[in-house]
């Protein structure tokens, strides 16, 4: 799920394929490290890798048949080692991404999806206790609603990737789950098309998640993620309770905020009862009062203080579980408010221009020359990053509002 690849769907917006951050997310769940760094080099031959896997599948169960047909003829793929070099996409800014990511063609076809397939919905709210409005929202973004769901022989993809030095414990696993779902027959060998990181359907599954969470939801047998929209709506839903979606619960609400915060409060690792954000002055997006109420929010600030403000709740935790990109996650849950009849954001002042990825870079390098860990010099203002820069503010004196700033930066460089 997720992506660092844009297809070739001639829509107004990309749909992502391909996918760090999903790829991210197993890691945290399997709690794996990646064995080599993105230069790292591979010794032994792909062919005898390949011989060993196939002994391997065998003693797993997987029939002879099963092996024949996803593993016969099967190639090392250069290019697909060389675009998991490659990762930049979320290294943009939220007001950005989002623009980018939810057109109005997005909107529009996502809201006569949602009237198409309306009693699906209910069924799988009724069952799962999951919006419809946070399924399709994902449902575009990941795949334009199936048009580009990518177009590579997943199984080569997922060999290559699991014989290269750099993530095998990750793909080693992912290729023996897309042959026990050919064993299973949920699909042929033949069917298994799809993004450059191996995974597969209309939601962007991983083979594991797609094992283990698919849903036979149209009750023809098999869980099919390509080509049934009923499968896709309630695995899409069954793996978001999985990884700890609260039935029936709001995930992002757009606030108003006071000119003076204490800024530093604005965190997703802080939560505090609603009543306390109402003390402070939040208000809802209209400007309606927020509920005295003692349910945990988060003050969510994507472009700092100067930008857009959200309550996020419990729901948006699963959002980063789906995509640990911190501007993936934000964007899909903000799409899917506005699938639900939320107005467009107030998008702030002229000071929220973001940084770009050269000056992303250049602060990372910055706040780790001041000892700070920013979990990689890669351009992403991801978590790491804005709990370093939320730091040197505050070590600074200036509002600890997460989000770098020119003044930031050369209090730095001095």
């Amino acid at each position: 799920m997720a992506a660092g690849v844009f297809s070739a769907v001639t829509v107004t917006a990309p749909a992502l394929i391909g996918a760090p951050a999903a790829l991210a997310r197993q890691h945290a769940k399997q709690q794996v490290k990646p064995s080599g760094a993105r230069n790292c080099r591979n010794h032994g031959s792909f062919r005898r890798w390949l011989a060993g896997f196939r002994k391997e599948a065998a003693r797993r169960g997987i029939s002879r048949r099963t092996i024949r047909n996803a593993l016969g003829g099967i190639t090392f793929a250069p290019g697909i080692i060389r675009r998991d070099r490659r990762q930049s996409f979320f290294a943009q800014s939220f007001l950005k991404f989002s623009s980018r990511l939810i057109s109005r063609y997005r909107l529009r076809t996502g809201a006569r999806q949602l009237k198409r397939h309306a009693r699906t919905f209910a069924r799988v709210r009724r069952k799962y206790g999951v919006q419809p409005e946070v399924i399709t929202a994902f449902w575009a973004l990941e795949s334009d609603f199936g048009a580009g769901m990518g177009k590579l022989p997943v199984l080569r993809s997922l060999a290559t990737l699991a014989y290269d030095c750099r993530r095998p414990e990750l793909f080693r696993p992912q290729l023996m789950a897309a042959m026990k779902i050919i064993e299973r027959g949920d699909l042929r060998a033949s069917d298994m098309i799809g993004s450059w990181a191996g995974e597969l359907g209309q939601t962007q599954f991983l083979p594991t998640h797609y094992y283990n969470f698919a849903v036979d939801f149209d009750g023809d047998g098999r869980r099919n993620l390509l080509r049934s929209a009923a499968d896709v709506i309630a695995s899409t839903a069954n793996f978001l309770v999985h990884i700890g979606w609260k039935a029936n619960q709001p995930w992002l609400q757009e606030v108003r905020v006071p000119s003076k915060l204490p800024w530093q409060e604005a965190d997703l690792a802080i939560q505090h009862p609603r009543r306390y954000w109402a003390r402070l002055g939040v208000r809802y997006r209209n400007g309606r009062r927020l509920p005295k109420d003692g349910m945990p929010a988060s003050l969510l600030l994507p472009m700092g203080r100067h930008g857009p403000a959200f309550l996020a709740y419990h729901n948006f935790q699963v959002y980063t579980e789906w995509n640990n990109s911190f501007i993936y996650a934000t964007t899909a849950a903000y799409f899917a408010t506005r699938l639900g009849g939320a107005p467009a954001m107030r998008r702030g002042s002229v000071k929220t221009n973001g940084f770009s990825y050269k000056q992303n870079k250049r602060l990372q390098r910055l706040l780790v020359r001041h000892g700070l860990d920013v979990g990689g010099i890669d351009g992403h203002l991801g978590s790491q990053t804005r709990a370093a820069v939320k730091k040197m503010q505050l070590r600074y004196g200036l509002p600890a509002d997460s989000y770098p700033s020119h003044e930031l930066m050369r209090r730095l460089r001095r």
